[in-house]
């Protein structure tokens, strides 16, 4: 254990240098975990009309779409504020807690911002976002920049991440939404999704919370193109989301 401490403090500037190096590396910053890892919060009520969505078509991982949405009426949004359903057992503070929903928020605002009208009040043609974390867990940035950079490390960590869906010492994130008419309060589409550090060297040199705010990034421009292509007619529900 010692030796392996003094190898982490020796070697430690090398590795980040070689992350900066390398930083344009191909692979996702983070992946979609299977239905199976996914934890019911109570933020929708009523999950029962959630089916597995299509991963590969950047659909997440429960997914309901109201077959009966008119998506073409609506040309504006409120985003409420995100909120976080953890249960008492959680380990994230307080602090943190309303920092990772002030972020998402932010990340939201922008996205959707550049794409549609986002508002504050209810009308005709508005719809309503609701969002929650529902879990998040910090990565541990010394060992997950070791884990994808020093060859043999990378080796054993790919070699988890087949047998788990989870590469170790990453982060991770869980969140539910909820798409509705800000009028009528009908229910447009709702989701369930949670995703965790990937292996891209982009996610190497990770802080505490990169993981899980590289998920949120995502998420949201994601979100925003989705639903924008679905309001002016660019494409259908099951399709892909457009390049953003």
């Amino acid at each position: 254990m010692k030796g392996w401490k003094q190898m982490l403090r020796s070697n430690l500037t090398g590795v980040l240098a070689l992350c900066v190096l390398l930083g344009l590396a191909g692979c996702a910053t983070t992946k979609q975990v299977s239905v199976k890892q996914l934890k019911e919060s109570g933020f929708l009520g009523d999950y029962s009309r959630l089916t597995p969505g299509d991963t590969a078509k950047g659909q997440a991982v429960l997914r309901y779409v109201n077959a009966n949405a008119q998506w073409t009426r609506y040309e504006a949004v409120i985003i409420e504020p995100v909120t976080f359903w953890g249960t008492d057992a959680t380990k994230l503070s307080p602090s943190a807690q309303q920092a990772l929903t002030t972020y998402f928020r932010s990340a939201l605002e922008t996205q959707f911002g550049a794409k549609m009208k986002v508002v504050e009040t209810p009308g005709a043609g508005v719809m309503k976002i609701q969002v929650a974390i529902t879990d998040a867990e910090s990565a541990t940035p010394v060992l997950r920049t070791v884990s994808l950079v020093v060859p043999q490390a990378r080796a054993l960590n790919t070699l988890q991440s087949v047998a788990t869906g989870h590469w170790a010492f990453a982060g991770g994130c869980q969140v539910e939404a909820r798409l509705s008419d800000a009028s009528t309060g009908r229910t447009l589409g709702e989701m369930v999704d949670r995703r965790v550090g990937g292996s891209s060297m982009k996610a190497a040199a990770q802080w505490q919370w990169g993981d899980v705010r590289n998920a949120m990034d995502s998420w949201a421009a994601e979100y925003a193109a989705r639903i924008s292509a679905w309001t002016t007619g660019k494409a259908a529900p099951g399709s892909p989301p457009p390049t953003t």
